[in-house]
């Protein structure tokens, strides 16, 4: 056998395995993509009954079957007696309690990562362990504790409870924004004469702000969800999750599903807006790259 077909015979082969690569890869890509998409499916499912049952001409008490189409209940989405106060209770508790949860976690953020003190590996602890632990534990444990220094269970102690759990989850949040965060900036704005309050909120503040902001839209979403936790320390307070469990033994008026729907549709909505801006500010930030001297100009 002579060089030339064995050298012939090496790149047929080459070529065969290259091929055989190339389509090996193209069916695993597929999978993966038809895999995701059944995996969102499986998660949208349920979002998307709600929104089609909130327009559902439902005959009796219960809105479980489908009966015909109807806009009735998104003319009137408030009609059911105290579905609106239980709505307004969950929108004011979440914007209260993120506001408090953001400030208080986003300068416990600053300190576990920027400062070096005793008890820092304790602190560090206390913040993961609200999550690690079960709400039936944290519910309970506040209730105990709100009942121990007799403090009447309320619209205060929702808050306090609210902030409690959401503290953490805003801390992990920030302080990873913090930790790829480039302290050099910091540096020269201190050295050009700004004291640490101004270095903090011309610098370190805007720099930080996605990580603020999306901390502060967990801790909202998780506190206008939460149900266990709210349930150990309501009291007489009803909340639009509370308001669902107490209906749903008489039966889940669709207007329950209408506000769903809106709550999702401003949430979607506040997203594509969220990415535009991003979008227009990274095209806005993008670097001029300029000829040299004496280089043609194309165009």
């Amino acid at each position: 056998m002579s060089t030339a077909t064995v050298e012939s015979q090496v790149r047929g082969g080459r070529r065969r395995f290259a091929v055989g690569a190339r389509t090996w890869d193209s069916i695993r890509s597929k999978a993966l993509g038809l895999w995701a998409a059944l995996a969102l499916l499986y998660l949208f499912i349920p979002i998307f009954i709600v929104i089609l049952f909130s327009f559902n001409d439902n005959k009796g008490r219960f809105n479980l079957t489908w009966e015909s189409f109807t806009f009735k209940h998104w003319e009137h989405p408030f009609s059911v007696s105290g579905l609106s106060s239980a709505f307004a209770n969950t929108l004011e508790i979440a914007a209260i309690s993120t506001a408090i949860a953001v400030a208080l976690g986003t300068f416990m953020a600053l300190a576990l990562v920027r400062y070096g003190f005793r008890g820092r590996s304790a602190t560090n602890l206390f913040v993961f362990l609200p999550l690690a632990t079960p709400e039936v534990v944290l519910g309970a444990a506040l209730l105990a504790l709100f009942l121990t220094i007799n403090v009447a269970t309320g619209y205060l102690t929702i808050v306090i409870a609210h902030v409690m759990f959401n503290v953490s989850y805003v801390v992990v949040t920030i302080r990873a924004r913090l930790e790829g965060m480039d302290t050099h900036i910091e540096e020269a704005a201190m050295d050009l004469g700004a004291n640490e309050w101004t270095t903090f909120r011309k610098v370190t503040l805007p720099m930080i702000a996605p990580g603020v902001a999306a901390a502060a839209l967990l801790a909202f979403a998780l506190s206008i969800d939460d149900f266990v936790i709210t349930n150990f320390n309501a009291g007489e307070t009803i909340t639009f999750p509370l308001f669902i469990y107490g209906a749903a033994r008489q039966g889940i008026p669709a207007e329950v599903n209408v506000l769903a729907t809106m709550i999702l549709l401003v949430a979607v909505i506040g997203m594509i807006v969220n990415l535009i801006l991003q979008r227009r500010k990274a095209s806005s930030e993008r670097p001029v790259v300029l000829a040299p001297a004496g280089a043609p100009i194309n165009g």
